[in-house]
């Protein structure tokens, strides 16, 4: 009996996507996923009705990664979703609920409580954004209107996530991260309208044009875009870089194939993870200041300033190293340790742990040259593989996240680094997918039968 079942007529009644009951083609994939990235872009455009003009963006660092647009229906973004997957990992990592992810029916209860997590904290976080100013309405008024609208936004982020997940390529997370990620990229790049209070063009290359056009040439502008493609082809090659533990199939004499633990094995899920749960320290930060116990610190025009919460600010600039660089050491421990540990939790919740990969191997009747074929020695030999791989990828997504944010690469260095990591991820899943269209055959290999 799952540890949750007292829960399951609350999740049971939130209604859901339907599950395909068979295959889902390459078209029906690529379709679904195109009108939900559509949606997400009209969402965006949607503006919350009775917000003042004097609101602030408190989250502007982390909102490509939360991948929410400020002042639209869609502010909260996967924040509420990502909050809910962080407690249910810790939840079930800490073995705090009794779950089997390996059972279909503790993973439907894993999935339906943490459906039921996110709109709730889709609710709290609406709540907590109008009361303490970071979204105050022109009127008191239009408190609650504000608040409905965004709890409506996020309930269809949750829902657009969910049917992408099902019917699409990858997850409506990551394609929403890489969607926003992708538009400020070449907002940032190519954006010929002059910026606020200059002449000067808003994007860096005609910013950069006409630098030269009036006899004073400005290279910094060129360093976020160096920077962003750096990102770029460091994601790809770690992407590339995995060890492959060869195999033999004990009824087919000379077959041969390898096994590929990537690099990034957990993918880069723990900085997403990471990003969400320094978001809602902010946040909270500015609930207890807002009832009079600032015990995350004090927030001043929607910017932590003191405390923890400013410890855990997302330093976006590279002066930072020079002007406070106490603080960019702490921001770098806690970051880089936080992504090992959601690495290796992430690992475990997901199902490509030694455990659950020696079961999967053992039950397709391989075995690895001069061993066994037993679920005992396939244990072993990837509890000498994953554990440090998982402790190793986690913390170069992490290194490479923070110092691509300290170079103020566009799009911010964690978005470029989670956008190169989906898109990549999404190249895979289009090829797999065109690969068995092409070959029926290949579905069972796969196992997407």
């Amino acid at each position: 009996m799952s540890s949750l079942d007292s829960i399951k007529p609350f999740y049971s009644l939130l209604p859901h996507v339907a599950t395909p009951k068979g295959h889902v083609d390459f078209k029906d994939k690529l379709k679904w996923t195109g009108i939900i990235l559509i949606l997400y872009f009209l969402l965006t455009e949607v503006s919350l009705f009775g917000l003042s003009p004097t609101a602030v963006d408190q989250f502007a660092q982390l909102r490509s990664v939360m991948a929410g647009s400020f002042g639209s229906i869609i502010t909260l973004g996967i924040g509420p979703i990502v909050t809910a997957s962080i407690v249910m990992q810790l939840l079930v990592g800490g073995k705090l609920i009794n779950l089997d992810l390996s059972k279909p029916e503790d993973k439907s209860a894993f999935q339906g409580t943490q459906k039921l997590l996110a709109i709730i904290f889709t609710l709290f976080e609406g709540i907590i954004l109008v009361f303490t100013g970071s979204l105050p309405p022109i009127s008191n008024e239009y408190t609650l209107i504000l608040i409905i609208q965004m709890v409506l936004g996020g309930i269809l982020i949750i829902y657009m996530d969910e049917v992408v997940s099902k019917w699409g390529f990858g997850s409506g997370i990551g394609l929403f991260i890489a969607a926003g990620v992708a538009e400020q990229i070449l907002v940032g790049t190519f954006n010929f309208l002059p910026a606020t209070g200059t002449n000067a063009p808003a994007g860096k290359i005609p910013a950069f044009i006409y630098s030269l056009m009036v006899g004073q040439p400005n290279f910094g502008l060129l360093i976020p875009i160096i920077a962003t493609i750096a990102v770029f082809f460091i994601v790809v090659y770690a992407e590339c870089m995995r060890v492959e533990i060869p195999l033999s199939y004990g009824g087919v004499k000379g077959a041969r194939s390898k096994y590929p633990l990537k690099f990034v094995y957990a993918s880069n899920m723990p900085v997403i993870l990471v990003s969400a749960l320094f978001l809602n320290v902010q946040l909270f930060a500015g609930l207890f200041q807002s009832i009079g116990f600032p015990i995350l610190g004090e927030v001043s025009q929607g910017q932590a300033i003191s405390g923890v919460a400013y410890y855990l600010t997302t330093p976006s600039s590279i002066s930072v190293l020079f002007t406070d660089p106490l603080r960019v050491l702490i921001y770098a421990i806690v970051f880089v340790g936080l992504c090992i540990l959601f690495a290796l939790l992430w690992v475990e919740i997901s199902g490509i742990g030694p455990k659950q990969v020696a079961k999967q191997l053992s039950e397709m009747g391989v075995q690895i040259p001069g061993f066994r074929n037993s679920k005992v020695h396939f244990r072993k030999i990837m509890d000498k593989y994953i554990p440090p791989i998982t402790v190793l990828g986690g913390a170069f997504v992490g290194l490479l996240a923070f110092g691509a944010d300290l170079t103020g690469a566009l799009g911010g260095g964690t978005g470029v680094l989670l956008t190169v990591g989906i898109v990549y991820r999404l190249y895979e899943d289009i090829a797999k997918e065109q690969l068995m269209d092409m070959h029926p055959m290949m579905r069972r290999f796969f196992g997407n039968e």
